[in-house]
């Protein structure tokens, strides 16, 4: 009888203790879902932060990667000028990340936001020895509409064009200034004249890897640059208007007028892909893949917060 009671008590205590034991397994293994082999690289887009009086241009997510195991840079980049320039400068961090590693870092998973994935372009064709992934969000690989009609409008020759030059150039450099990148002057032509389709026609016959060859198909998911095997992502959104009260919604509204066909404000839908398309039609915005403003994305899709961390788990497990 006493050994039937022993045994009974015994398994209440492991019935009890179980759950607390798997919860903490469950917790610990959480913790590190999102632990890359190489470090992922978060470059902004135009009007290119890392902070602002507290204000993260990729909202929350650096902290939600980090707090699942990732390690996790913000690079300084001009706020507006070339996807050249812009990567030279991020090479130069990158080198210098990687130097005061001591050896541990030799690679990245670089994801850029906007005009951020053509940086990252950049950095993969120029120095593929630095890149392990390339991941673009709402990027406009093939233009987008709206540089056409701003070049088109404010002309960089005539006068309105360089009343608008000095007022542009004046917001960029006050947006470097407060990000603490006191280094970069901006250049809000050599940033448009990237994306209008003469521009991104250049940029694309000179770094072609990656973008798809027909008008709204798919790349290929990896590519080989000088001995240096890369994969590569996409993902993009087709709804400008997305909460109602987001301030956002009423400024991609407005420019999706500029946009024939679904985009996000900015990006044509097909002008997003490139590499593999994990999804181009996501219920957001712009700005709303890096949970902005504020937060204020729609709920009726998967929080961008979800997504960072679903995708470095999709790096986790490619062995990135």
């Amino acid at each position: 009888m006493r050994t039937l009671f022993l045994a009974a008590l015994a398994a209440v205590c492991l019935c009890t203790t179980l759950p607390a034991q798997a919860g903490f397994f469950s917790s610990w293994f959480d913790r590190n879902e999102a632990k890359t082999k190489h470090p992922i690289v978060l470059i902004p887009g135009i009007f290119a932060f890392d902070t602002i009086a507290g204000i993260d241009y990729w909202y929350r997510i650096p902290a939600v990667l980090e707090s699942e195991g990732a390690t996790v840079f913000v690079p300084k980049v001009n706020a507006f000028d070339s996807s050249a320039m812009r990567g030279e400068s991020l090479i130069e961090q990158l080198d210098e990340i990687r130097a005061a590693s001591g050896g541990r870092i030799g690679k990245f998973n670089l994801i850029g936001h906007s005009q951020g994935g053509v940086t990252a372009r950049y950095v993969m064709n120029v120095r593929p020895d630095l890149v392990a992934s390339v991941t673009t969000l709402h990027s406009p690989h093939k233009g987008s509409p709206v540089a056409d009609l701003v070049t088109g409008v404010v002309p960089e020759s005539t006068l309105r064009g360089v009343a608008f030059e000095v007022f542009a150039n004046a917001v960029g450099d006050l947006v470097n200034l407060l990000s603490n990148n006191k280094r970069d002057d901006s250049d809000i032509y050599a940033m448009l004249g990237e994306f209008n389709k003469a521009g991104t026609a250049a940029f694309n016959r000179q770094f072609p890897a990656g973008v798809p060859t027909t008008e709204c198909g798919e790349g290929p998911s990896r590519v080989t640059i000088n001995g240096r095997t890369i994969r590569l992502y996409s993902w993009s959104g087709t709804s400008p208007f997305t909460t109602g009260i987001d301030l956002s919604d009423a400024l991609f509204t407005t420019t999706s007028l500029a946009v024939p066909g679904p985009s996000d404000g900015i990006t044509p839908r097909c002008s997003s892909h490139f590499g593999k398309v994990i999804k181009d039609n996501y219920r957001m915005n712009h700005i709303d893949v890096n949970n902005h403003v504020f937060g204020l994305v729609s709920l009726l899709e998967t929080r961008p917060t979800a997504l960072f961390k679903n995708h470095a788990k999709r790096l986790k497990k490619a062995g990135l």
